[in-house]
């Protein structure tokens, strides 16, 4: 017998047994879910078992495709490490995935790769080249490579492909079709998703928005009803906003949102604030409902402080002996 956790607007609560957990979706099903053998938390809603009339012995009913939306190969997946992950695809016969241009790092012989122009979604006889030459332009705008690269299992038997993260962080596992079919993402989020997912081009129509709100004016939209990694940087946090709930975020520290999060920015507070307070000029406001998934460690400020660390023509700035350069020598803070 399965044990539930259910999640409400960020307060969790379980484990609880099937009966109790179909009583509570019962009373309230706009929050979400989690047993074990869930690749991630689930909507309620979307969930057969938690029916009034579902069996326990009956397995969880997959969502039928979206309408409009290509669908995706189902793929299984693990994901390896702490602070420096991967993630291990393991695909059927004839299966499918997707990922980014150089973060492979194994494979089996019997998974075939194929370099393809844009993001995959439109491969094979089903996408004319115009179809192809859109993909790639929108992937190029949001800051990736023109080129995705698709791995294939010619095999007979199942097979293993695995995707490393670039930096130091956390890679996260989102099933579209539990979202609304639609994420939207910061522009070098995406890692590797199944076939068929489709990587396009998020606008903010804001001027300020774009100018001070972390993600520029471009960010990712990953449309489909497939499994997409996402990768962020530090540790992930996620929270479900109810209707009309705000959150005030870092510029930088959002990574990714469903398409019903309105993103805005405000004012930190007074110019005492925005002088020395360290956080800038702006927050990023986060308004719900919906779903919304948080990094602690932006990679430009991961990147800034090593830039900060770095090696300065005329001597460190922050560390090291007042002799500058050759005082970081002697004590073995610098090479040549």
């Amino acid at each position: 017998m399965h044990q539930w956790y259910f999640s409400y607007n960020g307060q969790q609560s379980g484990p609880h047994d099937q009966a109790t957990a179909q009583a509570m979706a019962a009373r309230d099903g706009n929050g979400y879910c989690w047993r074990n053998g869930f690749a991630e938390w689930v909507p309620i809603a979307h969930v057969a078992e938690l029916r009034p009339s579902a069996s326990p012995l009956l397995p969880a009913i997959p969502a039928a495709p979206l309408g409009g939306y290509q669908r995706a190969d189902e793929i299984d997946y693990t994901i390896y490490g702490e602070d420096m992950q991967f993630v291990e695809i393991e695909l059927d016969p004839g299966e499918s995935c997707v990922a980014e241009a150089g973060t492979l790092m194994y494979k089996q012989p019997q998974i075939k790769m194929e370099t393809v122009f844009g993001d995959g979604s439109q491969g094979g006889a089903g996408g004319s080249f115009l179809d192809k030459l859109v993909g790639a332009g929108k992937r190029l705008i949001t800051g990736e490579s023109l080129f995705t690269t698709v791995f294939s299992n010619a095999g007979a038997g199942k097979a293993r492909a695995a995707f490393a993260a670039p930096y130091p962080g956390t890679i996260i596992p989102m099933t579209l079709s539990n979202f609304g079919g639609q994420m939207i993402c910061q522009k070098d989020a995406f890692l590797a998703a199944a076939k068929g997912v489709e990587i396009g081009i998020h606008f903010q129509k804001k001027i300020l928005t774009g100018l001070f709100g972390g993600e520029g004016f471009i960010m990712q939209k990953l449309t489909g009803d497939g499994l997409v990694f996402v990768h962020a940087g530090g540790t992930i946090v996620e929270r479900e906003l109810a209707a009309g709930e705000m959150l005030q975020v870092d510029t930088g520290c959002v990574v990714a949102m469903t398409a019903s999060v309105n993103f805005d920015i405000e004012q930190v507070g007074g110019i005492k604030s925005i002088l020395f307070g360290g956080e800038g000029m702006f927050f990023a406001r986060l308004t719900g409902p919906g779903h919304v998934w948080l990094q602690s460690l932006p990679f430009s400020r991961l990147a800034g402080r090593m830039y900060a660390a770095a090696y300065q023509k005329g001597g460190s700035k922050d560390e090291g002996s007042v002799l500058g350069g050759l005082g970081g020598l002697i004590s073995g803070d610098r090479g040549f």
